[in-house]
């Protein structure tokens, strides 16, 4: 039987027992000296020793089943990714091209006999997709959506002081059933859940801040207690709020009667005296410790970080955070990792909103689906502002069997387990049901959509609620009522319609939620110029697999086609992103940031010139191909196209010391200047002028033939807990070091101590080779490889090497 522990199966008896709840709650003053009863981890991480296979079997459900010839794997784990990309797979370019089908995995594993009078729930955080789950053969129930967390109920069928088996199918093979790369398998972590019957609800508390000053705030604490017990239970429900592990002052307690095999929500306010503020430049964070006490022993314990903040949205001020209006200079991210695909390690996550972070980003949409929970925990800390999105479309379906086949039935219980799991994250700031619907233009869309915002709404009134629309003809107008059914109007590569609509519709507030790369100074602008525009959110931030060739660029004689079609094989990916898929900021990532922040006012690249007869070609979602680089052989005497971005007035731009010419950088020249240099080996030096005087610069020097490689790890120690991750990028550099980005050498990986390579790539979005091997091209001059750490302590060394260059190696330490 399907355990849905997203709560909606509480409501009914939270409400008819409203009334003795408000009776028998009251203060009680004294439970200081609980005791922690301290027998058993109440989340334990379930992801290790499992079994693989790819293929089906009506009998792998059995307990008895003999799964001794299965692959051995940890989780997380995407069997997609380790695949053949074939253009006859059945993912179709939409998909990139890689293979799906179904997948069986199964866990033995001891359950004590200490755990005779528990609650035991299994908690998996994303499968992709249709995961059915047997508990020593008995079927739990099916999950078909792969991006949403759910849980069941282990409790009656767990066989106490013995041996059991977990088994889940999984199947992706009806395709097409994404537009971008999903992914195959347990691709997020899994957890055991083990709580005493009487116990805090899991995803049960809700913490917000309904006032907010920088002397005080209240914070309200909404807590859900279950008592799987035949009679009635007298806890106490202790609630403290600490700051950096230190204690405060802030708490509080209530005594409450739970009756038997039953629910209730106690609702607790505590005041903060001079909160630290969450914010993007001072992401506080605090931590409000939820006790179950009964008979002086501490039962159960949930803490739940979160921040203090407040948010307004209006059509006058914008969005305004903590009563200061921000602009969201945002970006649009879809779920994959690169070369390891959908497989969300902590780190890997982290890694992207780090980068994402450091390219001046302060926003992030999770298109088109609910992210993992460790990159929401990353946004909090690192002060990144999301729009949580639910799902890609509603009812009628955009790939044959997509989420519209499961909607009806599913929506509800989906979009509750978005909410109830994120709602504790300050870096959420609206809640978003849907993107570009395909059932737009009919009425019952605007029903549809009311119906999701009105579900989001009853469950968290704290924000508001949008989605992403758009109109590839003339009809806009016509989506007028649809809009109205949104807190915030999300226009998807439309907002040179807001002034009008503005205009039509002034109590619209308006965000950009999709937009084309080439278009950042257009949208800035509007956004900076318009208080009812929030920001702008570009596609994409990141790059992504899938979606194949929608950002490409391409010269004559190749296929024309948009995008995701058949006839764009090889192309597997999209190269949009502004991020590209090894983590390398593309030019146009420097430019939109310096149109939002101050910290970068400087940066230099050069466009990729032609080669007559033949051009270069982009597509609408494409920039030119531009690079840091000033190694142009075959070139020499030819005008290249050099471009300075600048937040200083003025640029001189100098060859080899002599003065090329210097222009303007200011607004009315978009903050950019463009320079037709002849090609001459040697050096480009940009300065930016302050007053007549050169106060910054920006150098690119030319490099001679590729000698050497240089390795450089994001992190040089790791944990030895068989999941963390280090990210080497390999540069190929000339005799003297510097970057020589006109190579494509095959490069070879080999590893020694206590790791194992995870996965390898070159943002090459063409290059079919396999992203699970121990040897890759790079790509203009660069690769990247993955380490995946063992669970022993000690050293990996890496080596990488290439014919005629000179090898190197790379030492990390795993603790």
């Amino acid at each position: 039987m399907y355990y849905n522990f997203c709560l909606s199966f509480l409501r009914k008896k939270i409400k008819s027992l409203s009334f003795q709840l408000t009776a028998v709650t009251f203060f009680f003053f004294s439970v200081s000296n609980a005791q922690v009863l301290k027998t058993i981890e109440r989340k334990q991480s379930f992801d290790f020793d499992w079994k693989f296979t790819l293929g089906d079997s009506v009998k792998a459900s059995a307990k008895s089943y003999n799964d001794n010839n299965w692959r051995k794997l940890d989780l997380p784990h995407d069997w997609s990714i380790e695949g053949k990309i074939e253009k006859s797979n059945p993912t179709g370019g939409a998909g990139g091209f890689f293979p799906a089908g179904i997948g069986w995995y199964r866990k033995t594993f001891n359950v004590p006999a200490t755990w005779k009078s528990k609650q035991v729930t299994i908690y998996f955080e994303g499968v992709y997709m249709n995961a059915e789950v047997f508990i020593n053969g008995k079927s739990l129930g099916v999950h078909p959506y792969g991006y949403t967390g759910f849980m069941y109920d282990l409790t009656p069928y767990l066989e106490k002081g013995k041996t059991n088996v977990i088994a889940v199918r999984v199947n992706n093979a009806d395709q097409p059933n994404s537009r971008w790369y999903s992914g195959s398998g347990i691709y997020r972590h899994v957890w055991m859940i083990v709580t005493n019957p009487i116990h805090i609800a899991n995803w049960g508390t809700a913490v917000t801040t309904p006032s907010v000053s920088t002397t005080k705030a209240t914070v309200n604490v909404r807590t859900t207690l279950n008592n799987e017990t035949d009679t009635a239970q007298n806890i106490v429900l202790n609630t403290s709020v600490s700051f950096k592990n230190a204690p405060t002052n802030a708490k509080a307690q209530n005594k409450v009667l739970v009756l038997p095999k039953s629910s209730i929500e106690v609702n607790q306010n505590i005041v903060v005296s001079k909160p630290m503020l969450w914010s993007p430049e001072t992401p506080t964070l605090y931590k409000a410790q939820v006790q179950l006490v009964k008979s002086n022993v501490v039962v159960d314990e949930v803490p739940i970080d979160f921040g203090i903040r407040s948010i307004k949205f209006s059509t006058d001020s914008g969005f305004q955070l903590n009563g200061k209006t921000l602009k969201l200079n945002g970006g649009c991210v879809h779920h994959d990792n690169g070369c390891l695909g959908a497989a969300a390690f902590d780190w890997a996550e982290e890694r992207r909103v780090t980068l994402l972070k450091a390219a001046g980003f302060n926003a992030i949409r999770t298109s088109h689906n609910p992210p993992s929970e460790v990159f929401l925990t990353t946004c909090d800390k690192l002060g990144i502002m999301v729009i949580d999105e639910a799902f890609d479309g509603w009812k009628t379906t955009k790939t044959k069997y997509d989420y519209a086949n499961f909607f009806k039935d599913w929506w509800q219980r989906d979009l509750e387990s978005m909410l109830l799991r994120d709602r504790n994250h300050p870096s959420i700031i609206m809640w978003s049901i849907g993107n570009e619907i395909i059932e737009r233009k009919k009425p019952e869309a605007v029903e549809t959509a009311k119906d999701l915002a009105d579900f989001v709404h009853k469950t968290d009134s704290t924000r508001p609620v949008t989605s992403a629309m758009t109109t590839w003809d003339k009809e806009w107008e016509i989506f007028d009522p649809l809009m109205a059914a949104h807190d915030i109007a999300g226009y998807n590569y439309q907002l040179h319609r807001a002034k009008t609509d503005h205009e039509r519709v002034p109590s619209r507030i308006i965000v950009h939620t999709e937009s084309f790369p080439r278009d950042a100074f257009t949208n800035w602008k509007l956004v900076k110029d318009n208080s009812y525009i929030l920001g702008d959110f570009v596609w994409t931030a990141w790059d992504y697999l899938g979606e194949s060739g929608i950002g490409r660029w391409y010269h004559n004689g190749e296929p024309t086609v948009n995008m995701s079609k058949p006839e764009l094989f090889p192309h597997h990916g999209a190269y949009c992103g502004d991020i590209d898929l090894i983590g390398w900021r593309k030019p146009v990532s420097h430019y939109r940031s310096m149109l939002y922040n101050n910290n970068e006012k400087l940066y230099m690249a050069v466009r990729e010139p032609e080669v007559a007869p033949d051009s270069i070609h982009t597509t609408t979602w494409a920039v030119w191909p531009t690079w840091e680089s000033w190694t142009w052989p075959g070139f020499e005497g030819k005008k290249i196209q050099v471009e300075v971005y600048s937040k200083f007035p003025k640029v001189r731009l100098f060859r080899n010391n002599t003065l090329i010419g210097e222009k303007m950088t200011g607004e009315a020249e978009k903050f950019m200047a463009k320079f037709y240099v002849p090609y001459e080996q040697g050096e480009l030096k940009a300065y930016g002028v302050l007053d007549e005087k050169n106060v910054d610069s920006c150098i690119l020097k030319s490099a001679s033939g590729a000698a050497k490689l240089k390795l450089t790890a994001d992190r040089k120690t790791i944990k030895a807990n068989g999941q963390d991750v280090s990210f080497i990028a390999v540069e190929v550099t000339d005799a003297k070091g510097i970057f020589q980005a006109n190579t494509a050498n095959t490069l070879h990986f080999s590893i020694e101590g206590q790791g194992s390579i995870a996965g390898v790539d070159n943002a090459n979005l063409k290059d079919t080779a396999s992203y699970v091997s121990t040897e890759r091209n790079a790509w203009n001059g660069r690769a990247l490889v993955v380490i995946k750490s063992g669970k022993k302590v000690g050293t990996i060394k890496l080596t990488v090497s290439a014919e005629g260059l000179t090898s190197e190696t790379i030492t990390l330490n795993v603790k």
